[in-house]
C-alpha cells in the first residue's frame, strides 16, 4: 500500500499540547483546508474578538504585580529524551513562540534548535542516535505528517506525508532504525489500525485492522513483537502483543471490570523476554507489573497506595528501574537497582512532576522537573555515582521564582459520602489588595479523566499575584485517586461530578480562607463543558464563567467527535448511535438548560479544532446572547484544541484575566 500515506494530510492525539512543523510544509498541505471531526466551520455572523497584531505590553522586570505576559513568557523544557548512546538530550521548547525540537549534550552547554516554523507534535530518537523522527500538523488540526531529521539538524526529509482521514498516533522505532510502528485511521477515517512503515522507501504495511481505538506502543529490542492497546473508555484499555512477522495478535489483558495498562509506559527487558508496565487490574492503584513472554504470566513486582508509573529500565542490562509515585498531584521519583532501592539522594529535585529518560548503553539518567515553581528544568544524573547537575534551567522572564505560590492538597466530603480532592492556591500577603478572604477561581481540568497536578501554570500564578485565590478541583472521574473513583462519573452519573463543584465550593466556604461569595469557574475542553453545566444546573453558585472549547450539545458533540475521542466516548458517555443516549443528552446537554444561566460567560474556540466542533461553543454564545446574558467570545482562526501559539496565548489570557477581575473585583486594569 504505497503511500496512501503520501497523499494528503496528517494528525496527532491530544493530552499534552501537540504542535506543527515548518510554515512551507504546512501552507502547501491540503489538511489546512480540511474539516475533520465534523468541523462545521465558524459562524462569521457572530460578533467575536479575534487575535490581531498588536503591541504586546510585557511590563518591566521586577514590577509588582507582574504583567501577565511575563508569566506566559516564562518557559522551560518540555518532554525530554536521551539518545540511545547516552550522549545527547532532545527536548521540546517553545521559547520561540512555537514548540520546537532542540538538542543539548548531556554534559550541558548551549542548546541547539533543530526545527523551525510552526512547531512539532512529538519526537523520537532512532536506535543509532543519528536521527530523530518528529510529527507536524497544521494549526492544531491534528492531521500529522512525519519527518526525519539528522541529530545535528543538518538535513531533514518528509518520510510520511499526511493522508486524508489519517489521524495518527506514533508508536516506536524498530531495532534497525528504518522501520516505525504507528496507528492511523487512514483506512476509513474512523477506526485506528496498526501499521509499520519503511522510512527509506515510504512503504507502509497494515499489520492489524482495528475497530475504534487500537494503538501501537513499544517494539521489542529484537524487533519481533509490538505492544498494542485497545481503548476502553477514557481511563482504561485492553492489552495485546502483536507478532510483527506473522501478524498474529495475543490477548494479554482484557479485564472486566475495565483497567488501565498503558498510562505508566512500557519497558522491555533487553533480551526481549518480557516487559514492565503499570496496571490497576485487580487493585485500586496502578502497580508495576512484569509480563513474561515465554510463560504468558504476569506478576506484580511493586505496589503502593498511589499510582506508580513513568517506568524506565536504565544502565547495562537494565539493572536500574526508575519510576514515579503520584501523591495527590505531587510526584515522588524512585530509583531501584536489581529490585532494591539504589539509595540515591534525589533531594536536589524541585517539587512537582517528573519525567525521566535513560539508555541501556549508559548509566546517565535525564530528569525533567516541572513544578509549581519550575516551568521545566532538566537534570542529568550518573546512576552509579549519584553525581548530578542541572543542564537546563527554566527562564523566568524577569519573574521572582520565590514569589510563586505552592498549592496545598485539600480533601473534603461530597454530600453522598465520596471523598473529593483538590489543590488550593492562596495569594501571599504581599499580593492581597483588600482585607478579608480573597475571591476564588475554580480551574476545572479536562479529560474528564485528567488530574490537576502541581505543575507550573502561568495563568494561575498570575491571578495569585493579583490577589485572587485559585482552586483546582479533582472531581469524581479524575485519575490519581483509585480505579473506582475514575468510574464514578460514567454515563448517567455525569451530573454527580458537576455537583461535586458545588460541594467543594461549600467546603471552601466553611474553611473560610477564600470568599466563596465571589467565585468564578473556568475550564477547557471537558472542563469547558463543566463550566456550562454547573452554571446551568446551579445558577446561584458562581458569579462568572469562562468556557474554552467546551461542549454545549452532547448529541452533536458525540456524533461528530474526532476518531481519537470516538474510540473511548461510547463507554465514558454512552453510545450515541443508540436512541436511549440521544434522548438522554437531548434532555441533559448544557444548551438545553442554558435558559437557567444568569451570569456573564466568556467563550473561546479554535476554528481548526477537530476534537470539539466550534459549533459547540457558538450555539452557547447564540443562546445566551438571545437571553440577554453578557457573552464575550474569542474566536481564533489558526488554533485547534487549545492555544499552542504564544501570540494567541498573549491575546486570549489577557482578555480572560480582564474579564474575571472585572466580574470578581470590579477591576478592569489586568495587565
Amino acid at each position: 500500500m504505497k503511500n496512501a500515506l503520501i497523499a494528503l494530510l496528517g494528525s496527532t492525539m491530544l493530552a499534552a499540547p501537540a504542535f506543527a512543523q515548518d510554515a512551507e510544509a504546512g501552507s502547501e498541505n491540503p489538511a489546512s483546508q480540511a474539516t475533520y471531526g465534523g468541523q462545521s466551520g465558524p459562524d462569521m455572523s457572530l460578533e467575536a474578538m479575534t487575535p490581531e497584531d498588536e503591541a504586546v505590553n510585557v511590563g518591566l522586570s521586577g514590577q509588582d504585580p507582574a504583567n501577565i505576559a511575563r508569566y506566559l513568557l516564562a518557559s522551560g523544557a518540555g518532554s525530554v529524551s536521551i539518545s540511545p548512546d547516552g550522549e545527547m538530550l532532545a527536548f521540546r521548547w517553545d521559547v520561540t513562540g512555537q514548540p520546537q525540537l532542540w538538542r543539548l549534550p548531556v554534559s550541558g552547554g548551549q542548546p541547539q534548535q533543530l526545527t523551525f516554523g510552526n512547531g512539532i507534535t512529538f519526537f523520537s530518537w532512532s536506535p543509532d542516535s543519528e536521527t530523530l523522527i518528529y510529527g507536524a500538523d497544521n494549526d492544531g488540526n491534528e492531521q500529522e505528517s512525519y519527518y526525519r531529521i539528522a541529530a545535528d539538524g543538518s538535513s531533514e526529509a518528509l518520510v510520511l506525508a499526511a493522508v486524508e482521514g489519517g489521524f495518527r498516533s506514533f508508536g516506536d522505532f524498530g531495532a534497525d532504525g528504518e522501520r516505525i510502528a504507528f496507528a492511523s485511521t487512514e483506512r476509513n477515517g474512523q477506526d485506528f489500525d496498526i501499521y509499520t512503515a519503511d522510512l527509506s522507501t515510504g512503504e507502509t504495511t497494515r499489520l492489524y485492522e482495528g475497530t475504534f481505538g487500537f494503538f501501537a506502543h513499544d517494539i521489542s529490542p529484537d524487533g519481533t513483537r509490538l505492544i498494542v492497546s485497545e481503548t476502553v473508555g477514557e481511563d482504561s484499555d485492553n492489552l495485546y502483543l502483536l507478532d510483527i512477522e506473522s501478524r498474529e495478535i495475543t490477548t494479554l489483558a482484557k479485564p472486566d471490570p475495565r483497567a488501565n495498562h498503558t498510562n505508566g509506559g512500557f519497558a522491555w527487558l533487553p533480551d526481549s523476554s518480557g516487559f514492565y508496565f503499570a496496571s490497576n487490574e485487580d487493585s485500586e492503584f496502578s502497580a508495576i507489573t512484569r509480563y513474561d513472554v515465554a510463560s504468558g504470566e504476569m506478576s506484580v513486582v511493586k505496589e503502593a497506595d498511589y499510582d506508580l508509573g513513568g517506568i524506565k529500565l536504565c544502565g547495562e542490562a537494565g539493572s536500574y528501574m526508575v519510576y514515579t509515585e503520584n501523591v495527590d498531584g505531587f510526584d515522588t521519583l524512585h530509583i531501584d537497582q536489581n529490585g532494591k532501592s539504589a539509595s540515591l539522594d534525589l533531594s536536589f529535585l524541585p517539587e512537582g512532576q517528573y519525567q525521566a529518560s535513560c539508555s541501556m548503553e549508559s548509566s546517565t539518567l535525564a530528569i525533567r522537573a516541572s513544578g509549581w515553581r519550575t516551568p521545566g528544568d532538566v537534570y542529568v544524573m550518573d546512576l552509579e555515582t549519584g553525581e548530578h547537575s542541572r543542564v537546563f534551567a527554566s527562564n523566568y522572564a524577569g519573574l521572582d521564582p520565590n514569589r510563586l505560590i505552592r498549592p496545598e492538597s485539600v480533601r473534603m466530603m461530597a454530600r453522598d459520602g465520596v471523598e473529593l480532592q483538590g489543590l488550593l492556591y492562596l495569594p501571599d500577603e504581599s499580593s492581597r489588595t483588600e482585607d478579608g478572604p480573597p475571591p476564588v477561581i475554580f480551574f476545572v481540568h479536562g479529560g474528564p479523566t485528567g488530574q490537576s497536578v502541581a505543575s507550573f501554570d502561568p495563568v494561575v500564578q498570575y491571578h495569585l499575584d493579583r490577589g485572587l485565590a485559585v482552586f483546582e478541583p479533582n472531581v469524581r472521574g479524575s485519575t490519581g485517586f483509585g480505579r473506582t473513583y475514575v468510574t464514578l462519573d460514567d454515563q448517567k452519573k455525569r451530573r454527580d461530578s458537576v455537583r461535586d463543584l458545588i460541594d467543594m465550593l461549600a467546603a471552601l466556604e466553611e474553611d473560610g480562607r477564600v470568599d466563596t461569595s465571589r467565585a468564578a469557574v473556568v475550564g477547557g475542553s471537558y472542563g469547558g463543558y463543566m463550566v456550562n453545566a454547573v452554571l446551568a444546573l446551579y445558577p446561584d453558585a458562581f458569579d462568572a464563567g469562562a468556557s474554552l472549547f467546551g461542549v454545549g450539545n452532547w448529541v452533536t458533540a458525540l456524533q461528530v467527535a474526532s476518531p481519537g475521542l470516538k474510540a473511548s466516548d461510547r463507554i465514558e458517555y454512552g453510545d450515541i448511535r443508540e436512541q436511549e443516549w440521544v434522548d438522554y443528552y437531548t434532555e441533559n446537554s448544557p444548551v438545553t438548560l442554558a435558559d437557567q444561566i444568569k451570569v456573564p460567560v466568556l467563550y473561546s474556540h479554535g476554528v481548526q479544532d477537530p476534537r470539539i466542533d466550534i459549533y459547540e461553543t457558538e450555539i452557547m454564545v447564540k443562546t445566551l446572547r438571545e437571553n440577554g446574558i453578557e457573552t464575550p467570545y474569542v474566536r481564533i482562526p489558526d488554533e485547534g484544541h487549545g492555544w499552542r501559539k504564544l501570540k494567541n496565548q498573549l491575546f486570549y489570557f489577557r482578555r480572560q484575566a480582564e474579564f474575571l477581575e472585572e466580574q470578581l473585583m470590579g477591576d478592569t486594569d489586568a495587565e
